[in-house]
């Protein structure tokens, strides 16, 4: 232990590791760099954000050259009477007639099944007289059309043919049940004869087949009503035939005046089944004396049944099926339909833009041809003294087909003393009517008022984007200024702010919009207010809780003792470490506000008078079934904005984190 505390030490025992060598500051390898393009280099590395960013901007594009540069009208702010004054508000454009058109890629032919601007129409009910699907499809925009053979249907259709009268009792506990004929006059010398065939199919609908009995009630000499039983009740089905002339002349009767033809079914009196008959045909026919009378007997003859039971009000909306005098008209005190009517259907595809845009016939007067010719546009010639089946009558050269609406003269009019020329008839394409110089092209159709749905997406979107980005700015200033207050200082301070946010924050948000809807209006002012006075918090929250977890750390305290103020603090040391998390947090404001904004459009709460992202999906929603591009299209937008957003997000986050300064 002694000799631990007398050790000596000699010079030579000290070396100088350094001092035959030169020492200077080493100059740096790297570039110096600032903050924030070290942020933008890490930010850059981050694919996925980078990513986000490039779909973002795309949209932002979009968003702003679509609307300016789209041919398509979707609206406009103009001044427009409304109570008396003169408003300056958003005008809808709205066009019925080019609604819900298919997505067209350009010039491609209808018909290929892709992005053609076509619809696939199934199982629609063809019309064999015209040839073309039933209804008001143009013949002409219809392609691929198959027809297939007819079906068995027990409903009464316009287009369809043959089957059975069904004619059953209606559960009413009536003493009879008939179907009646419009009243004429039967003679003993005119040879009426009635052909009537029945069904004979049985346990039709769980009901039972009837007895029948046919009679004329009538009015005699005296106009007393008689009744004439022409058959007895039977179930003999098939084809029966009654000699109507005989049977008068039988019973002494050489007229019958005002006579219904009546065939009368035996109910059952059971209220678990009805007694029906299956009526195909009923056949009239006379002598020809019997055209001297106001209704021909062949007149009120059943030939197809489909048609009869249609005149016997299932097409209540047909003139003809209430006026009961009219001699085709059958009426009947029991139930009606059909069995078995023959209809026919057919699958095809329909061009929506030939069938708005294709070419139809309209006339030109000779004045307007003469006003084309001055301006240029058009040149003819007219021979008065050709016939008018020479087509060389007339001849024509357009010059200018934007200034002339026709494409084609198909006939002309002269005027049959002098020979002049009158009219023309021509084939005009509609496209013209509509303001357009071609056939228009949606890339995506159209929504319910005619618009291009790309360009009131993109037009719809800028509204929202605006609001959002707007909603956005105030409430990440003032929640920022806010968190920082309550964080930093702490205490009473904190204590007071806190219990502010959470009176605020405990009222819904749906009730502060709704209140401030209906005292304010449907504007843009009240949504951004509105969505401002609680939109704040979230991003103070976020502020607070980074200020509290900042404010104690070693380099703060330091700062504070080096004599930094408070401004200094906040602003230099803390929220620069605490940007990162605040700004994803914030970033996804925008989208957020969006979605709050659909969210009421969805309620009937939304903006008025100008057109939004939510708007325009709230109106396109009740046709997502038929119509499915006119509302995942705007949703794929919305979709790419939240993920882009996100993305975004996450690259602010790690680029503004001091703590990931200079890293990889």
């Amino acid at each position: 232990m002694s000799n631990m505390n007398n050790v000596e030490f000699r010079p030579d025992d000290f070396v100088l590791v350094q001092d035959k060598v030169k020492i200077s500051d080493t100059k740096f390898q790297t570039k110096p760099t600032t903050f924030l393009k070290d942020a933008f280099k890490r930010f850059c590395k981050n694919k996925a954000s980078v990513a986000g960013a490039i779909i973002l901007g795309i949209l932002l594009l979009l968003t702003i050259f679509i609307p300016l540069l789209s041919p398509y009208d979707v609206g406009k702010y103009d001044f427009v009477e409304e109570g008396g004054e003169t408003k300056f508000k958003y005008v809808q454009h709205v066009s019925t007639n080019e609604a819900k058109l298919a997505p067209k890629l350009f010039d491609i032919d209808s018909g290929v099944g892709f992005w053609d601007g076509t619809f696939k129409k199934t199982h629609i009910v063809y019309d064999n007289e015209e040839a073309k699907p039933a209804g008001n499809y143009v013949a002409s925009a219809v392609r691929n059309i198959i027809v297939y053979e007819p079906e068995l249907v027990d409903n009464a259709n316009r287009y369809g043919h043959g089957g059975y009268l069904v004619f059953a009792e209606d559960g009413q506990n009536k003493d009879n049940y008939y179907m009646r004929a419009y009243s004429t006059k039967y003679t003993a010398d005119g040879n009426y004869t009635v052909k009537i065939v029945l069904g004979n199919e049985e346990n039709y609908l769980g009901n039972v087949l009837s007895e029948y009995q046919v009679y004329l009630d009538y009015k005699d000499a005296f106009s007393n009503n008689k009744k004439l039983v022409l058959k007895e009740w039977s179930k003999e089905y098939g084809e029966v035939t009654i000699d109507i002339s005989s049977i008068l002349a039988a019973n002494s009767i050489t007229e019958a005046n005002n006579a219904s033809f009546r065939i009368e079914i035996k109910p059952l009196g059971d209220a678990t089944k009805l007694s029906y008959i299956l009526v195909e045909k009923v056949l009239f026919s006379c002598n020809e004396s019997c055209e001297n009378y106001d209704v021909l007997v062949n007149q009120v003859s059943i030939t197809d049944a489909t048609q009869t039971v249609k005149a016997v009000d299932i097409y209540s909306e047909d003139s003809v099926m209430k006026n009961y005098n009219d001699p085709h008209v059958w009426n009947c005190n029991g139930r009606q339909g059909i069995h078995n009517s023959l209809l026919t259907y057919c699958d095809f595809k329909y061009d929506t833009y030939e069938a708005v845009y294709g070419e139809k016939i309209v006339t030109v007067t000779k004045s307007d041809l003469d006003e084309y010719v001055k301006k240029g546009a058009l040149k003819y010639t007219f021979d008065k003294k050709a016939t008018a089946d020479n087509p060389k009558a007339l001849t024509y050269e357009i010059l200018m087909p934007e200034e002339v609406p026709f494409d084609e003269i198909l006939s002309f009019k002269r005027n049959s003393i002098t020979g002049n020329l009158l009219e023309v008839t021509v084939s005009q394409p509609k496209y013209l009517s509509f303001g357009y110089t071609e056939m228009p092209k949606f890339l995506l159709g159209t929504d319910i008022f005619g618009c291009d749905l790309v360009t009131k997406a993109f037009s719809g979107l800028s509204t929202s984007l605006i609001l959002g980005l707007c909603t956005a700015i105030f409430c990440f200033c003032f929640g920022l200024v806010w968190g920082a207050i309550s964080g930093y200082f702490g205490g009473n301070v904190d204590l007071a702010m806190e219990r502010f946010c959470e009176i605020l924050g405990g009222v819904p948000w749906i009730v502060v919009m709704t209140l401030a809807i209906l005292h304010f209006g449907n504007n843009f002012l009240t949504f951004f207010m509105a969505l401002c006075l609680t939109g704040w918090m979230g991003t103070a929250g976020t502020t607070r809780t980074q200020f509290y977890r900042f404010k104690g750390r070693e380099y703060i305290l330091a700062s504070r003792t080096l004599g930094s103020s408070d401004l200094r603090l906040i602003f230099k040391h803390i929220l620069p470490n605490s940007m990162g998390t605040i700004i994803t947090s914030s970033v996804l404001m925008i989208p957020s506000t969006i979605f709050s904004e659909a969210t009421l459009a969805y309620l009937n709460l939304g903006l008025q008078g100008m057109q939004s992202f939510g708007v325009m999906m709230s109106q396109n929603q009740p046709y997502l079934e038929h119509y499915p591009a006119l509302v995942i299209f705007p949703a794929i937008i919305m979709a790419l904005m939240m993920i882009s957003f996100n993305l975004f997000g996450n690259g602010l986050r790690d680029a503004f984190n001091p703590s990931l300064k200079g890293s990889e």
